[in-house]
């Protein structure tokens, strides 16, 4: 299930936003303008799927860091509301959390976030219907039959219902949204430095995706070369980036490992641990875009980061490659590789910007569409 749309408010410099997400999203911008937000956004709803919304805010400084910092109405709660749209267009699941602060009698630490309400709403056309709603530490759910019951106990301020619900035979819808939203995937840490775990063998376990610091890269590949045993995406975009190029793979014992032979040194395989800094985060970048199983949602934080620009080219053919097995976000500051990206995948990059210091998106108008996106539909009819 693809993401649809996301809704941001109160969350960092992000005061009102509402935006479509299509199969290859592109965010562009300078430094400052709030970018790395957008994809936080994200990462922040997946934690309240998998319970841990708390500790993702507690360690951005908690609500005092993580709440919108500019004015703010007098008669509006204190809160931060985030909220996706996943699905198609037979069927969407739209679901919200809202987050504020502690009341003085609260039960949970100073700083810590409180959840106030969530909402998991089925559309398919005809009347919504609720799957999930809460209101403070109350919850009810609406079962494989629509009968609603209430969740068991009272939730704790800093649970979210979406992560404390463990009867998934009953509640299968809940427990597909939640799946799905465990199942994407975030890259914005893959460190090339001399101690980075790129640089390591792994434990030879079939791995079918990266995990989030690339630490089971040689795993990847391995995977590729001697389980699936097709590496031919891999091998084209190695080729791409460094022509004549070679991707060598060991056959795995206790550990995998992997190297690269270069047309100028034919006989001399280069290990991880050699490679320069930009070619083992390009290598990263192709196992963690053409791994045996790609999720259903990848996000890219400036993935240009350690690479020379000849690579931006490449990079956004193997972004655009990717984006037609698994929806793709792209978050960068390098104006290059975001016009790479619409030369390569027809698509139109969003340039973020700060507009009276709060963060925005150039074209997005305040029903939650883009101004372009209109006049494709109308060429079209």
């Amino acid at each position: 299930m693809r993401i649809r749309e996301v809704g941001i408010v109160g969350y960092r410099s992000l005061r009102a936003l509402r935006f479509p997400a299509g199969p290859l999203t592109v965010f562009v911008g300078a430094n400052g303008v709030g970018k790395s937000n957008l994809y936080r956004s994200l990462q922040l709803l997946q934690g309240s799927a998998a319970g841990s919304l708390a500790r993702e805010l507690a360690a951005e400084g908690g609500m005092q860091s993580a709440l919108w910092a500019g004015r703010r109405r007098g008669d509006q709660p204190v809160r931060i509301k985030l909220d996706v749209e996943i699905g198609d267009d037979a069927a969407c699941f739209a679901y919200a959390v809202e987050a504020g602060l502690v009341p003085p009698t609260g039960a949970a630490f100073q700083f810590e976030q409180q959840v106030k309400e969530e909402t998991l709403v089925l559309r398919t056309g005809r009347r919504p219907l609720p799957l999930l709603e809460r209101r403070g530490p109350r919850a009810s759910v609406t079962d494989e039959g629509g009968r609603r019951q209430a969740l068991g106990g009272a939730l704790l301020a800093s649970e979210t219902a979406l992560g404390a619900i463990r009867d998934t035979a009953h509640h299968p819808e809940i427990d597909l949204v939640r799946r799905t939203m465990l199942d994407w995937r975030f890259y914005h840490d893959l460190r090339s430095d001399r101690a980075s775990p790129l640089r390591q063998p792994c434990l030879a376990v079939t791995t079918p995706t990266l995990s989030s610091d690339g630490a089971d890269l040689a795993a990847v590949f391995a995977t590729l070369v001697h389980i699936r045993q097709d590496t031919a995406d891999l091998d084209a975009v190695i080729d791409d980036a460094f022509p004549g190029a070679r991707l060598i793979v060991p056959v795995p014992e206790r550990t995998a490992s992997f190297g690269l032979v270069f047309p100028d040194y034919p006989k001399r395989v280069f290990e991880a641990a050699e490679l320069s800094d930009g070619t083992l985060r390009y290598l990263a970048l192709a196992g963690a875009l053409l791994g045996y199983r790609l999720p259903g949602f990848v996000a890219l934080n400036e993935p240009e980061a350690s690479l020379h620009p000849d690579l931006l080219e490449p990079l956004a053919r193997m972004i655009v490659r990717a984006a037609r097995r698994s929806q793709i976000w792209v978050v960068t500051h390098s104006q290059p590789l975001a016009q790479a990206l619409a030369r390569e995948g027809g698509v139109t990059p969003r340039t973020v910007i700060k507009r009276a210091g709060e963060t925005w998106i150039e074209g997005l108008r305040l029903g939650g569409d883009f101004l372009d996106d209109e006049e494709e539909e109308s060429e079209e009819a």
